[in-house]
């Protein structure tokens, strides 16, 4: 009697045949911010509301699938893409390759940009990423929301990128590489010491000086290919514990509403302090104080 092969194992083995051979499991996270990527220049630009939205998601997609292509060329065996800007409804699923997974929109646990990352990864890679407020020279420079005037851990100052790196690191993923406006890039690099990076443009004042999207692309392509390939250079990015979260926002009303969080403290004028020896517990704080 002839059987027939199931249809989800059928497509198990035309999207993911490296896997069904048995190679060895690589697992890699790309987390994918917007105003990082090539030529957005203004929050509009990133907003569902504003007339280029359309036309930048687009790019922001060719961006996530260059580095989606890029940790396959290394390896890769599975590889999950975390939408992370906004509504978290911005990557147009179709542009990806079929191989990978995406996560959309927001759970409404602590997670955040990190949501669906855990201990079975191997590398974790930072796409489309900013820094943070206050940084000059800087496109469209922020913390999480327009709130937050500083969020720092242990006394050092963190972008999103910083906080993000600590949720993987609690997991023993190090982040191998980031993509982004040159002024994240000298971020990263500072705060991490080794890792992959690639500047899809340069901030001159609020002004922009940026490659072509097919360059940075080509450029994301090869440098998560050439980090993921070396991923054992990179170490997972940790802080002494306990962390101390102190957070500075811009409205009275958050810093009082926020004081009557568990554990938080006001410390100073639009300042709140948290301590915990789980980073996930401070996320947690922070997106509760934060508001």
């Amino acid at each position: 009697m002839k059987t027939r092969m199931p249809f989800i194992a059928l497509v198990a083995l035309l999207f993911f045949p490296l896997t069904a051979l048995g190679q060895e499991e690589l697992k890699v996270f790309i987390s994918v911010d917007m105003e990082g990527i090539a030529g957005v220049v203004t929050s509009a630009e990133c907003s569902s509301s504003g007339p280029d939205y359309g036309y930048f998601r687009r790019i922001m997609s060719h961006e996530a699938n260059a580095a989606v292509l890029g940790a396959f060329d290394a390896g890769a065996t599975e590889v999950v893409v975390r939408d992370s800007h906004g509504s978290a409804r911005n990557i147009l699923p179709e542009l990806l390759d079929p191989r990978a997974r995406l996560i959309r929109d927001w759970s409404g646990g602590p997670m955040g940009m990190m949501e669906g990352i855990d201990d079975s990864f191997d590398a974790a890679v930072f796409i489309g990423y900013h820094a943070r407020a206050g940084t000059p020279d800087a496109i469209i420079d922020h913390t999480s929301s327009g709130n937050v005037v500083d969020f720092a851990i242990n006394g050092r100052s963190l972008p999103e990128s910083g906080y993000n790196a600590l949720i993987a690191g609690s997991y023993g993923v190090p982040v191998v590489f980031v993509g982004g406006d040159q002024a994240i890039v000298d971020q990263v690099e500072e705060l991490f010491g080794q890792v992959g990076t690639f500047a899809t443009k340069q901030g001159i004042g609020a002004a922009s000086l940026g490659l072509h999207p097919e360059a940075a692309q080509k450029g994301i392509r090869a440098g998560v290919a050439e980090a993921v390939r070396n991923r054992d250079r990179y170490r997972p990015f940790t802080m002494a514990k306990p962390y101390t979260l102190v957070l500075k926002l811009k409205s009275e009303a958050s810093v009082y509403n926020g004081s009557f969080f568990p554990g938080a403290r006001r410390t100073g004028d639009w300042e709140l302090t948290f301590t915990s020896d789980d980073i996930i517990q401070v996320m947690y704080a922070f997106n509760v104080m934060k508001r």
